[in-house]
């Protein structure tokens, strides 16, 4: 293969769109149920979210989507989530079609969703986080499910917005990280109003927050609950996003935890015990010492320094935050010499992630808002939801960021009730797309078209002796920034796990370097670019 034009010759000008909006053509019909019902229920526009992952093991991405339901109902079939298949393999064209029936498990009110190979048999499976009865969901490898909760204890009946999987005591089996919110329960719903006396939403703050929790995986056979053990069950808080990422350096994998109006805690796993070093870091308020309203969160090397950074979205009137590593494990908040303060001021923030948009090299910024608390103009207007409020889309530029929105109308044009974004190549041509979820309202994808230019490689890391994908290895062409392979981050949501990579030349010998969790690094050579791969483990040299 011939080699190509140098990166920054093939990348899409900024004032270019990234993104075309193909919901209508791409088969993806559902719309959000929120079950309101005038008394202002505070779960009621908070969900929900979904999931992009390869649930019938044919090489493409499909789409898992969380619904609500009616408050006070039991599970019935006329409101439950839904799983799409992708046939772009072998179609050549990604479109989503229905898939199998979902279990009554799939039925409950939701809100997100983790996804992981918890029983390491080859395919992906399923945590439901719910506004009531959490549910665990094992895949016959085709993208049919079936309800694990009860032989697997891992049911929690409390309010839980966010879980993540990861392999925290490195034995080879994902364990599971659960973020539970607040309190709230229909038998003890309060009523709140805005300064007009009006009946609104009420805040976290109305209801006492509640502990997270933690399951170890106990070689497939099930969950132990090892919260106590583990020195998290006394601390509480509302938590809406987690993220699993080794900050320290120390080839553990450490829980970052985004609590809304309350202390961020930041777990550092210490083998026996897990510690919140988040104040001592920097990263449980904001530059003024504020705790912030903190929704969603993504962790990544966004500055290509080697160390792990945080930004996460907040309330109108907060701006969203950008936590940078100083390499040590400690941060600063360099949100306005970054230029993220002004342009987030206006909205509330949910799911968001750090992505190469543009296939430049480095990373940008998509951020999904919708209000909490209602918009007098829409309110005038009639609508019955007036929360809507327009996406943002932030490019990478130099030493800061760029809002790029304006350029992009298929992802501000509309106002809607954005909660969740996923991120995933849904037509495995290079580049990340998005799906958007809109509380009460239909899920919307969004094409790249600005990134698939250039020269890329797409990496999935496998352990065949685990017979799954490795979260949390590492992965980069060698020499380059490394990238961290996983699912969970954003609000509500479950990420494709494999990594897009870019090359300055498009050379047919590429070198790409895996580290694995426990720090070991190993080389493949021969890696062709414009193709995805599964690297596995052991078949590459050793350095």
């Amino acid at each position: 293969m011939a080699a190509c034009c140098l990166l920054p010759t093939m990348v899409a000008a900024a004032d270019d769109p990234w993104f075309i909006d193909v919901t209508a053509d791409s088969g993806l019909r559902f719309e959000h149920f929120n079950g309101m019902t005038g008394k202002r229920l505070f779960a009621e526009m908070m969900g929900a979210g979904g999931a992009l992952a390869d649930f019938d093991n044919d090489g493409d991405l499909d789409v898992y989507l969380v619904q609500g339901t009616r408050f006070g109902h039991s599970p019935d079939d006329e409101h439950c989530d839904q799983l799409f298949l992708n046939a772009l393999v072998p179609t050549g064209q990604a479109r989503f079609e229905a898939g199998p029936k979902l279990p009554q498990a799939a039925c409950h009110y939701g809100m997100g969703i983790a996804t992981g190979d918890v029983d390491n048999d080859g395919d992906v499976d399923i945590y439901l986080v719910n506004f009531g009865r959490n549910e665990l969901l094992l895949n016959d490898g085709q993208g049919r499910f079936t309800s694990a909760t009860d032989t697997w204890q891992a049911n929690d009946d409390r309010w839980s917005v966010a879980a993540s999987f990861a392999d925290f005591d490195n034995d080879g089996w994902l364990d599971l990280y659960i973020a539970n919110y607040t309190d709230f329960s229909l038998d003890n719903q309060r009523e709140c109003y805005n300064e007009a006396a009006e009946l609104e939403y009420c805040g976290p703050n109305a209801y006492k927050p509640e502990t997270d929790r933690l399951l170890r995986n106990d070689a497939g056979k099930g969950f132990i609950d090892v919260t106590a053990q583990m020195g998290l069950a006394k601390t509480s808080g509302a938590g809406l996003g987690v993220i699993a990422a080794d900050f320290t350096g120390d080839s553990r994998a450490d829980f970052f935890v985004a609590n809304d109006q309350g202390l961020n805690r930041l777990w550092i796993n210490h083998g026996e015990r897990f510690i919140d070093d988040a104040l001592l870091a920097g990263v449980a308020v904001n530059m003024e010492g504020k705790a912030e309203a903190s929704m969603g969160v993504d962790a990544a090397d966004f500055d290509a320094d080697g160390d792990i950074d945080l930004f996460m979205t907040h309330l109108a009137r907060e701006t969203n935050t950008l936590y940078v590593n100083d390499g040590n494990g400690l941060f600063e908040d360099r949100t306005l010499s970054f230029g993220l303060g002004g342009s987030s001021l206006p909205y509330t923030g949910f799911g968001t992630a750090w992505r190469d948009f543009d296939g430049d090299g480095d990373l940008d910024l998509f951020v999904a808002n919708g209000a909490v608390m209602r918009i007098d103009a829409q309110i005038a207007a009639g609508d019955p939801l007036p929360l809507r409020e327009p996406n943002q889309v932030y490019e990478k530029s130099g030493d800061g960021f760029r809002d790029i929105s304006a350029a992009n109308p298929a992802v501000s044009g509309q106002l809607t009730v954005s909660r969740g974004a996923i991120f995933g190549d849904i037509d495995n041509d290079g580049d990340v797309d998005v799906i958007v979820t809109n509380n009460n309202g239909p899920a919307q994808v969004l094409e790249n078209i600005a990134g698939s230019d250039g020269c890329w490689v797409g990496i999935a890391a496998y352990d065949n002796a685990l017979q799954r994908d490795v979260y949390g290895a590492a992965v980069r062409i060698a020499g380059g920034n490394w990238q961290v392979i996983r699912s969970d981050g954003s609000y509500v949501a479950a990420h494709d796990p494999r990594r897009v990579l870019r090359s300055a030349r498009c050379e047919e010998d590429l070198s790409v370097e895996l580290r694995w969790l426990e720090g070991e690094t190993e080389r493949f050579d021969g890696v062709k670019p414009r193709q995805y791969h599964r690297l596995i483990r052991g078949t590459g040299k050793q350095q």
